[in-house]
């Protein structure tokens, strides 16, 4: 089980402290959120903030390229820090090269999949990846409610594995409080990305306790 809080949520005058507090309320990762204002309508981090941020924690960097033509960036992401770079398989024509590129830089590839995209259009690629990511939000903004049918991919992603005999992380990101949490942990998902229901709390290590409570509680 891994928690990692989104910043995309966080306060983004204070992001060092956002950070810090979570890392000592028991997150497990950190969830950087980056968007083009193009793949999606947003426009958010780049690798300079990862870069920033990287001297001021030392829990992983997952870093989430919501982005077109994501192979432009993964080197400038992995210099400033990245230890995940996750990938849209709808945002290049060259999604198996863009996974190649950053597990040359040795750090963990994820591919991400939209609420409208089959997971069928990832197989090709499943034996490569570290991560996957099922948005359980169609991308671009925080505070989203969870659509159901993402479920139905995870229990996919879930057979894929034991069919194969191999293991990747399956992430849930968008709408993620107890209830889905585990919902999606008994579903197959072990990394929990919420923003939202952990930084709107007014003590971020409540929700985080609680996500862990109903994680634990699903097996």
């Amino acid at each position: 089980m891994i928690i990692a809080p989104s910043i995309l949520s966080a306060d983004f005058a204070d992001l060092k402290n956002e950070v810090a507090k979570v890392e000592q309320a028991g997150a497990d990762w950190i969830h950087i959120d980056s968007m083009d204002g193009n793949f999606v309508p947003n426009l958010t981090f780049g690798a300079n903030v990862v870069r920033a941020l990287r001297p001021h924690t030392s829990l992983p960097l997952d870093c989430h390229l919501m982005v077109n033509n994501p192979e432009y960036y993964i080197e400038e992401f992995a210099n400033a820090g990245a230890d995940v770079i996750s990938i849209h398989v709808e945002s290049t024509k060259h999604v198996h090269r863009a996974l190649q590129m950053i597990q040359q830089k040795g750090i963990k590839a994820g591919i991400v999949i939209n609420p409208a995209t089959p997971v069928s259009s990832i197989e090709d690629v499943l034996p490569m990846v570290d991560m996957v990511l099922v948005m359980t939000v169609n991308p671009g903004f925080g505070g989203q409610s969870f659509i159901a049918h993402s479920l139905t991919k995870i229990r996919q992603l879930k057979d894929w594995q034991e069919k194969h005999d191999t293991a990747f992380d399956i992430q849930v990101d968008g709408g993620v409080n107890p209830e889905t949490a585990k919902a999606c942990a008994q579903a197959g998902a072990n990394v929990f990305v919420a923003g939202s229901y952990i930084y709107g709390a007014k003590d971020v290590k409540v929700p985080i306790d609680a996500l862990k409570e109903a994680v634990t509680a699903s097996d």
